[in-house]
């Protein structure tokens, strides 16, 4: 055989496979369709005052007690979903009243945070706390399954997009976020004050307030214009 020469298959040379495996082709991904497809993506709109008076109202006209305190609480605490579902009786109720402001321990910072309660609220969840199917459960919002002591965040957030579409909103414009912005960028309006949001958010950074509640420049003109001095 000559220097240089290839060996040919079935000729004592090398395999016609091997010299195949050697060939790089491209290479193929499954498609898939984007994560986003048909969804709204980006911040969730806060709820109007309006909005959150109806969506009260017909939870109250259906009796649903739980449901009730858990809209509440929501938009009182402006917690996120994950403390809020796993809030417990003891957090909230005490000798057999529950407190104006309570104080509990996010699980995303591990900072401490505290929230007041309204008195509409404390009723609310007086009432479902003595409700029956309640006695003698330590969490505050128990799940109807019994792998999960409490609510999921994932039934939390069905929950949500229930309440929104039943008053006739776009349950893609709105997720848990919603309620948990809803009180906050109601004060932001009324003040302008960032540092109490912030504390009342439990953010580490005022910047974190500042892309939550979405603030822009037009914002804090408009502030600044409230202002004679």
């Amino acid at each position: 055989m000559r220097v240089g020469a290839v060996p040919m298959p079935g000729a004592g040379g090398l395999d016609g496979n091997l010299i195949m495996s050697r060939i790089q082709l491209p290479a193929t991904r499954p498609v898939r369709p984007p994560w986003n497809k048909g969804r709204l993506i980006g911040q969730k709109r806060p709820l109007l005052p309006k909005q959150v008076w109806a969506i009260r109202a017909r939870l109250e006209l259906a009796g649903n007690l739980r449901d009730i305190a858990l809209f509440n609480l929501a938009i009182d605490s402006k917690l996120r979903g994950c403390d809020l579902v796993r809030l417990r009786v003891g957090d909230l109720v005490v000798g057999g009243a529950v407190r104006d402001r309570v104080s509990i321990i996010q699980r995303k910072t591990g900072r401490p945070v505290q929230f007041e309660v309204s008195e509409n609220t404390r009723t609310s969840v007086l009432d479902w706390a003595n409700a029956p199917e309640m006695r003698g459960c330590p969490v505050l919002f128990p799940s109807r399954f019994h792998d999960s002591p409490h609510l999921s965040t994932r039934q939390y957030a069905r929950l949500v997009r229930d309440w929104v579409s039943a008053i006739g909103l776009d349950p893609s414009g709105y997720g848990t976020h919603s309620l948990r912005r809803t009180k906050a960028a109601l004060i932001y309006r009324k003040t302008g004050n960032l540092r109490a949001v912030q504390l009342l958010l439990g953010h580490t950074k005022v910047d974190s307030t500042v892309r939550y509640l979405g603030v822009e420049l037009e914002d804090a003109l408009t502030i600044a214009e409230r202002i004679d001095i």
